[in-house]
């Protein structure tokens, strides 16, 4: 049975809150909460932000032309009403408009003689300014998020294990689309597996730490052209005791998250993806694509994902680093032995 992503590969988090019986948190938070949506709904709640409002006062302008006997004297160029040229509901739900977005045709226009006209005049056009910085900022938010900006980050499709200078070693490969680059980028990577504890306990998606260069500061990326990431399987490492045929076993998946500041804009920007035990290339190994050109580098994308196998042992890196141990103190003391014959 296939196992299922914790996070996908485009970097959709494949979990639900289900239960959640304090929904109110997130009408304290309301403004989040729109940007949050998705684009129907935001632009649906848009246009109603809109529409309602500009309907009820509308139909308060024609409340007060009503009650005020305005539409009873039409024709009558004594009479002064409350609004001019005010003749019915639709004319009045024009004037709403005209109000709040401060159009000012000039066909229609409050008089003097209606204190109430006033009032709901100045309630009108602070309730409006208020609806027009709220939706306009939210829409603007929604705009410049930098999701999109994530979508040409992109991560190789397998992790590959091989030896670095003799040493077991698990890569991956990231690069970046465009040609404005991501400022203070970082890497990181969590590996989530089930696991159960000495005293019985069952951690469902357990997420421990796989150190891609954090206390030498490899983590901290310049990623002008793509990069190998790379995560020394050594004694602190999960996968010190993962053999080759124990890995395709196993059941796991590796999170990598990458992690900048998007240069056009500031904005902090976040991509990530994923890599099941299937998806993790024993003996293999990136292929190169920088070439060097005439006065420029030059990286060929169609390459990205390959990878070629390469001569790698199938132990662990216990075992390997054992084995490199025994291998060492046998030429110590076979050295000094050879001398003592000579």
């Amino acid at each position: 049975q296939k196992r299922q992503r914790y996070v996908e590969k485009d970097g959709k988090c494949n979990v639900q809150h289900g239960n959640v019986r304090e929904t109110y948190r997130y009408l304290t938070d309301i403004f989040t909460t729109l940007v949050d949506l998705k684009w129907r709904f935001s632009l649906l709640i848009f246009i109603l932000a809109y529409a309602l409002t500009w309907l009820f006062f509308g139909l308060i302008w024609w409340v007060i032309a009503y009650s005020r006997g305005d539409l009873e004297h039409l024709g009558d160029h004594t009479w002064t009403p409350c609004v001019n040229n005010l003749n019915g509901f639709v004319s009045a739900f024009l004037f709403s408009i005209e109000t709040e977005t401060t159009i000012g045709y000039g066909h229609r226009v409050i008089t003097d003689t209606c204190p109430e006209g006033i009032v709901l005049l100045l309630l009108q056009a602070i309730l409006g300014s208020m609806v027009n910085a709220f939706m306009v900022g939210c829409m603007f938010v929604k705009i410049s998020q930098p999701n999109k900006r994530a979508e040409t980050l992109v991560f190789s499709s397998h992790a590959v294990v091989s030896l670095r200078d003799d040493r077991l070693c698990l890569m991956f490969r990231v690069g970046d689309l465009r040609d404005s680059h991501i400022v203070e980028a970082s890497i990181r990577a969590k590996l989530i597996q089930s696991k159960q504890t000495q005293e019985g306990e069952f951690i469902p998606l357990d997420q421990t730490d796989l150190s891609v260069g954090f206390e030498t500061g490899d983590d901290r990326l310049f990623l002008v052209s793509p990069l190998i990431i790379s995560h020394e399987i050594d004694e602190r490492s999960p996968f010190w005791d993962v053999s080759r045929g124990q890995l395709e076993r196993d059941d796991f998946e590796i999170v990598v998250i990458l992690e900048g500041m998007v240069e056009a804009t500031g904005m902090t920007c976040q991509a990530r993806s994923s890599y099941l035990a299937d998806e993790v290339l024993w003996g293999h190994r990136f292929t190169p694509l920088l070439s060097l050109e005439e006065g420029f580098y030059e990286v060929d994308y169609g390459g990205f994902h390959h990878t070629v196998p390469v001569p790698t042992p199938a132990c662990s890196a216990r075992q390997l680093a054992a084995a490199a141990a025994r291998r060492d103190a046998h030429l110590y003391w076979s050295i000094p032995s050879r001398l003592d014959e000579a």
